[in-house]
């Protein structure tokens, strides 16, 4: 029989807007937890940083099991959890003494399905039979900015139709997704990466000086992209001063539609551009972004400094992916699930720092949002790194 890998690819889209939806849920409440629960934005901002420290712990379990293990077990169990995280939200913290801790340990049972999500889905379209692979991967990490629009839009007519009281059945509709796409990964075709169904392991990676300066810079893309996005809604809301609905429309609903944007246009002019020179020009923006929504006293200034962020910071993940994938083909899952790990353990970093410094200056989001100019700088700095290591392997080729 022939396979229809389009089955695959299906189910791969909608594991990362799968992804979206656990990453980006949660956020939008971030407020709401602070006022009905009286939690701190301090602990508030642990929320962020579970959530990407349970991813990082999922990569690195992944990089030693997921092979032994087999994809699709793994990749059908990182749908149940997403989903039973999802439902858990809605009832824990009001089922156990502190809702706080209700809202932890579900964000911990959806961020190892998301965890799982992240490092398996691009290691099994990767290995499909696709023509124009580049293109085809730009596009699948798109499906993460499109399900976050999908997510933020949904919820806010939700909230707005149903007020944000409503939003515990909100989680328990988005855990249908999940489900639903559980039969879609039990049935598709699903191929090993490398012909052995193993790669390259840790170590013979952590050998190579290019695979150490790709993980500073998915560090460095993962603390750009999540430092702003988890506190775009709350920096709408409190820095700017609009409303819940607009905060998040004008927010994170922006931030990923240019993000969104920035994927496309690599996945269709990709083999035109200098992928480093483009990188580079993006860290520059976003630095600029960053420095626009913590110290410009216009509320539109603010407000295009958060959007622009979301393009700046499209191109740095996947780049990163492929600059690494295409100079280490044998990396196999390992390397996927290494370099997801580099990048969710920015994604943890980064908006814990943002909500600390925040609460430490008096709940100053835009204090707290200066103090993340750090991570384009790194980045900048990594990316002329690469750029003089490749040059000294071109001289020393020649």
């Amino acid at each position: 029989m022939v396979k229809n890998y389009k089955k695959t690819l299906a189910a791969c889209y909608l594991g990362f807007i799968t992804q979206a939806i656990a990453a980006n849920f949660a956020p939008l409440l971030f407020l709401t937890f602070h006022h009905d629960y009286n939690i701190p934005l301090g602990k508030i901002a642990l929320i962020s940083g579970t959530f990407f420290l349970t991813q990082l712990i999922v990569d690195v379990l992944c990089a030693r099991f997921a092979d032994r293990i087999g994809y699709r077990k793994c990749v059908v169990a990182s749908e149940l959890f997403s989903a039973f995280g999802l439902i858990g939200l809605a009832f824990l913290p009001e089922l156990l003494p502190d809702p706080f801790m209700g809202i932890i340990i579900s964000v911990i049972v959806y961020a190892i399905g998301s965890g799982l999500i992240e490092v398996l889905c691009s290691p099994i379209v990767e290995a499909c039979p696709f023509e124009h692979k580049e293109a085809v991967m730009s596009l699948l990490h798109s499906f993460y900015c499109w399900g976050s629009v999908g997510v933020i839009l949904v919820s806010t007519l939700f909230f707005t139709a149903f007020g944000i009281g409503s939003w515990k059945w909100l989680a328990c509709i988005w855990a249908i997704i999940p489900l639903y796409n559980v039969y879609n990964f039990a049935v598709c075709p699903i191929e090993a990466l490398t012909d052995d169904g193993k790669g390259m392991g840790a170590g013979a990676l952590f050998r190579i000086p290019l695979f150490w300066v790709t993980i500073i810079l998915m560090i460095c893309s993962g603390a750009s992209e999540l430092s702003m996005s988890q506190w775009a809604s709350a920096y709408s809301e409190s820095a700017l001063g609009l409303s819940k609905a607009a905060g998040d429309l004008a927010g994170p609903c922006m931030f990923a539609v240019m993000m969104g944007i920035s994927r496309v246009i690599y996945g269709k002019y990709g083999d035109r551009l200098d992928l480093i020179k483009f990188m580079l020009g993006s860290g520059g923006l976003c630095l600029i972004c960053y420095i626009a929504a913590s110290l410009s006293s216009a509320p539109v200034v603010g407000l295009a400094g958060c959007i622009l962020c979301g393009f700046s910071v499209g191109i740095m993940w996947p780049g990163t992916i492929s600059i690494c994938s295409g100079r280490l083909p044998a990396g196999g899952t390992a390397m996927f699930a290494l370099l997801a790990m580099a990048g969710d353990l920015g994604g943890a970093f980064g908006p814990s720092l943002i909500g600390n410094i925040t609460q430490n200056a008096g709940n100053n989001l835009q204090k707290g949002m200066l103090a993340g100019c750090i991570f384009p700088l790194v980045l900048i700095l990594s990316l002329f790194i690469l750029k003089g290591f490749q040059k000294g392997k071109k001289i020393r080729k020649t």
